[in-house]
């Protein structure tokens, strides 16, 4: 079983930067199509919606067209970790954010994924 741990979330002023890492506890993570998911404040795990993923191998990945240009996924399989680089943060950006992972890159799309992290707080203040 994949264990994911995030981190690099925290508080930051509209227009700034983070920069999220999700460490998996396993090498079969290599195998998984990852993603970042976000629940926004007030919102059920149901309505967390896929900010970014990225296939196996590094080659493949998507963004919703709110981030697009600002946001970037990579992942390092030699480290096992994934990592999410935010930049030109706003407000609409404050929620928690989880990784997770799925073998079926249809499955990560609609949020059913086998792994999930237990989710890093981003906060942006105007």
């Amino acid at each position: 079983q994949v264990q994911l741990v995030e981190s690099g979330g925290g508080q930051v002023q509209a227009g700034g930067s983070l920069r999220l890492s999700c460490a998996a506890s396993t090498e079969t993570f290599r195998d998984d199509n990852m993603g970042w998911f976000r629940q926004a404040p007030g919102k059920g795990s149901e309505e967390r919606e896929l900010v970014a993923g990225i296939d196996w191998n590094g080659h493949n990945d998507y963004y919703i067209a709110s981030v697009k240009g600002r946001f970037f996924i990579s992942r390092d399989n030699l480290e096992n970790m994934v990592y999410l680089q935010m930049n030109n943060l706003n407000p609409d950006d404050t929620a928690t954010y989880y990784c997770a992972g799925d073998l079926n890159w249809g499955r990560l799309v609609a949020g059913l994924c086998q792994h999930w992290g237990q989710g890093t707080q981003v906060t942006v203040s105007s």
